[in-house]
């Protein structure tokens, strides 16, 4: 089949489980396109993802002459799907003017894609998170676009599920997929009984590094602790800086490396500079994934204190790694 694969930001540092699985699709015999509504970020640091960098077109990118310019010309040649596709939009967009201006620009981006993926024949087009990026395939599928599915990830489709339209988007949806039993229960809550079949579990892998061949049991004497996360509110970071803050009250001696880039990477050299850990705790920042192994591997635990998640891919690598 001729595929296609779009995602907000890709590739991303926290999105490795994205480029596995479309090269295991394309291992199976299937060209996959890939698609990115927003540009990766300048310091990807896998050679892997680099190279994803190189294949993926970046919907905002064409800039917004091309885009305006691709919506007219589309809706020119078929108002009606032009008009089926603005009422998937303000379906969508539930209340409030900003809701409106951001379904607008899905609107825009949706035409584009939809002319893009008919040049290349696209016989199906999947969407990573039930969030813009399942929003703007369904509005691409009214325009003419090929059908579609998503994944949800959680935890943003759970929070707020009805302001998302999670419902709607998949009702439309020719599948959808849940990466965990959970997250499942959560899209058939908030969908009707009928469309349950189509919600299946798709889960998460694991690079094979991670895997094969078997990595010897962490030394017992090791007193470091890793966290691997970005630096986002989602994360609970400054609860990790104060439980270090009270383990060196309690007279323990160890260290903690956070590995991960975002915005909130002042506030907590912040935090831990008002503590006088910064001989206890390091911000390492984005790491390649063979780096990320290494403090694993030498690594007494991996710690983890975030308030919301799906299923973490880094979980996962820490259990394989032992």
């Amino acid at each position: 089949m001729r595929l296609a694969y779009l995602c907000n930001l890709y590739p991303a540092v926290s999105h490795s489980f994205i480029r596995r699985e479309i090269e295991a699709i394309e291992d199976a015999g299937h060209d996959v396109h890939r698609f990115s509504i927003r540009p990766p970020r300048s310091d990807l640091k896998d050679a892997a993802d680099r190279r994803e960098a190189e294949h993926t077109e970046i919907i905002l990118g064409q800039g917004l002459v091309h885009l305006f310019l691709s919506a007219l010309a589309l809706f020119i040649a078929h108002p009606l799907r032009g008009l089926k596709s603005m009422a998937a939009a303000v379906l969508l967009s539930g209340p409030g003017l900003q809701q409106k201006v951001r379904h607008v620009a899905y609107w825009f981006e949706a035409a584009w894609l939809a002319r893009r993926v008919e040049q290349l024949r696209v016989e199906h087009l999947h969407a990573h998170f039930g969030t813009n990026p399942a929003a703007v395939a369904l509005i691409a599928r009214a325009w003419g676009g090929p059908p579609f599915s998503f994944t949800a990830h959680g935890p943003d489709e759970f929070d707020a599920p009805v302001a998302l339209s999670l419902a709607a988007k998949t009702e439309a949806a020719s599948f959808v997929a849940a990466i965990s039993s959970y997250g499942r229960s959560q899209l058939m809550r908030w969908s009707a009984p009928v469309h349950w079949p189509k919600i299946r579990v798709v889960r998460c892998g694991v690079d094979r590094d991670y895997l094969d061949p078997p990595v010897a049991a962490v030394a017992a004497q090791s007193t470091e602790f890793v966290c691997v996360a970005r630096l986002s509110a989602q994360k609970g970071l400054p609860l990790l800086i104060s439980a270090c803050d009270r383990l060196r009250g309690s007279g323990e001696r160890f260290s903690l490396t956070i590995i991960g880039g975002g915005e909130m990477r002042t506030e907590l050299e912040t935090e831990i500079a008002r503590r006088n850990l910064a001989g206890t705790i390091g911000l390492a920042g984005v790491q390649t994934a063979a780096e990320i192994r290494a403090h694993l591997n030498r690594a007494r635990a991996f710690v983890l204190p975030s308030f919301a998640e799906g299923l973490p891919v880094v979980i996962m690598e820490a259990l394989a790694l032992g």
